[in-house]
């Protein structure tokens, strides 16, 4: 079968770095064809895609953008795709495509970050063109029930995230002391709640004052971002905080660091804390999305209460005060994140989703 994952960008961001990720795993599979088209912005992810992907950018300029049309329309004619992979807002453009050839398959992946806040969503376009979704894939199970409760396709899946180690050389260097280094690998955006990770680790440091926090994810030059700065100035931070922007040699920065955590006040199932397990780190996590299903507090890491600073502050420093404990939470992460959120059994389940949807 031949499937072209379709994504807005390539920017650094969970949904895109899924997108890449399975992409590359369907071309290990002889029984596929991959692709991927990114339809508006390309960015780091691109030098992430292996060379057995077909790769089409759109450079779409607009939503009706009808040069982008033909040319998409065009691509999947010439090389007889069966299925669109629609990641997150794509499934617009691919919903068009099914309009104009009744014989390709759209399944939406829906990779929502505010899952936390449904209600909040403005689903009404999604709504009416999920009735020609043939499937969605949720990346937990809170979007799972309100996929079936809201949109109108049949066949809804819940389906985790997997991650992989990427194999850039190492370029970016974390400032701080060697072995007193917290990673915060995610956007700057207001679901991750850097607000509150700013305040706990303001508490960290008055016992551990030798301790930096490095953050790692793209800014966007917006109010939350402006916000943040002054935060970090305003409690006294400016020289135990660093900011380093988006960066593709994941792996290398994990490696730098030696306790990772997330703060984030709503998420889907995050790559960043699959990162942080195939990293053999120790981790401390709030609550949301699908973060316990991975974390078992005491068992593996720490979980704690979405925005609030003192227990996360309280996480971190039993982190810092117990390297034994420590590193065997980090060891069973590790194990739990191979075994159950590995490349081969995600490409396995969403082979079966294809041939379902294929065969029906």
């Amino acid at each position: 079968m031949r499937v072209l994952q379709l994504i807005d960008s390539l920017d650094a961001g969970g949904a895109e770095r899924v997108a890449v990720n399975i992409a590359n795993a369907l071309s290990l599979d002889e029984s596929v064809v991959s692709y991927l088209c990114t339809t508006r912005k390309e960015g780091l992810l691109n030098n992430s895609l292996s060379k057995n992907v077909g790769y089409l950018f759109l450079n779409k300029k607009s939503t009706f953008d009808i040069s982008a049309i033909k040319k998409l329309f065009q691509f999947l004619k010439n090389d007889k795709i069966d299925i669109i992979h629609a990641h997150s807002s794509s499934f617009f453009l691919a919903v068009i495509m099914r309009f104009l050839n009744s014989n390709i398959h759209v399944i939406w992946h829906d990779h929502y970050g505010n899952s936390e806040f449904l209600e909040l969503r403005k689903s009404k376009t999604l709504c009416i063109f999920s009735r020609y979704f043939s499937h969605n894939i949720c990346v937990n199970n809170s979007l799972k029930d309100w996929s079936k409760g809201y949109l109108k396709t049949a066949n809804v899946t819940y389906l985790p995230n997997f991650a992989v180690k990427d194999s850039f050389k190492p370029s970016t260097f974390l400032k701080g002391v060697e072995g007193k280094r917290i990673l915060h690998l995610a956007n700057l955006r207001p679901q991750k709640d850097h607000v509150t990770l700013l305040n706990a680790f303001r508490e960290v440091i008055k016992e551990f004052p030798e301790y930096t926090l490095h953050c790692v994810g793209k800014n966007f030059d917006d109010d939350y971002s402006k916000q943040i700065m002054k935060n970090v100035y305003e409690l006294g931070l400016s020289n135990n905080v660093f900011f380093y922007g988006s960066k593709k040699d994941i792996c290398n920065i994990i490696s730098q660091s030696n306790v990772c955590v997330l703060s984030s006040k709503s998420e889907g199932l995050p790559i960043a804390l699959l990162e942080y397990g195939l990293g053999e780190k120790p981790v401390v996590t709030t609550n949301v999305g699908n973060c316990a299903q991975v974390i078992e507090n005491g068992v593996n890491g720490i979980i704690v209460d979405k925005e609030e600073p003192r227990l996360l502050a309280e996480g971190l420093i039993h982190i810092l005060k117990n390297e034994e404990k420590a590193r065997t939470y980090a060891q069973q992460l590790k194990t739990k994140v191979k075994n159950l959120y590995s490349q081969e059994a995600y490409t396995s389940k969403l082979i079966s989703i294809y041939n379902s949807v294929i065969n029906a």
